[in-house]
């Protein structure tokens, strides 16, 4: 008998251990992963990716004062999006302010800091809450026996365990090295 599947993906959890693994994080990378989650006989009815588009907006800079603008794009969150059976849910990424790149502790600077010696910090927003959400609604409309999640978030438990509870299977899904 074929089991209906959900694949649920954290994209900052598996955006992690593709570029570790050396894999080009794309659409058609993601698809892949999601794919592999079902075995021969499941039949996938959704894959949901959540994750945030790129900060856009300006930052004063830690040393000099300076604005910062960032642009960058989201084309292929578009580009998965229009993949069959897959889903994007956004959540947002908040400017934390400014981190040293590297340092020792204890920190004996050399020379005066730069700019250049710090990186931007950012936090997403609202994915967790998301995945659980969604969670709870395949739990409540029975619209598939299974759930495959791909993250490492333990904000995920009480989500998991209402699934259960509700008498669907979650696969938790380890992503290799």
């Amino acid at each position: 008998m074929a089991r209906t599947l959900a694949v649920l993906i954290d994209g900052g959890h598996l955006r992690v251990h593709a570029k570790k693994a050396g894999h080009n994080y794309d659409p058609d990378f993601i698809e892949k992963v999601a794919l592999k989650c079902a075995e021969p006989d499941d039949e996938i009815h959704r894959a949901l990716y959540y994750d945030c588009a790129p900060y856009i907006g300006t930052t004063k800079l830690p040393v000099s004062g300076s604005q910062k603008q960032h642009q960058r794009s989201d084309p292929w969150l578009h580009e998965l999006a229009r993949k069959n059976l897959f889903a994007v849910r956004r959540g947002e990424l908040k400017f934390r302010g400014y981190r040293l790149k590297r340092s020792s502790i204890p920190f004996k600077p050399t020379r005066p800091l730069t700019d250049s010696d710090f990186e931007p910090t950012f936090e997403q927003k609202g994915v967790d809450m998301r995945i659980g959400l969604d969670m709870a609604i395949f739990a409540s409309n029975r619209s598939v026996s299974e759930l495959a999640l791909i993250t490492n978030d333990t904000d995920c438990i009480p989500a998991m365990k209402h699934v259960r509870r509700a008498g669907l299977r979650i696969i938790l899904v380890v992503v290799p090295n």
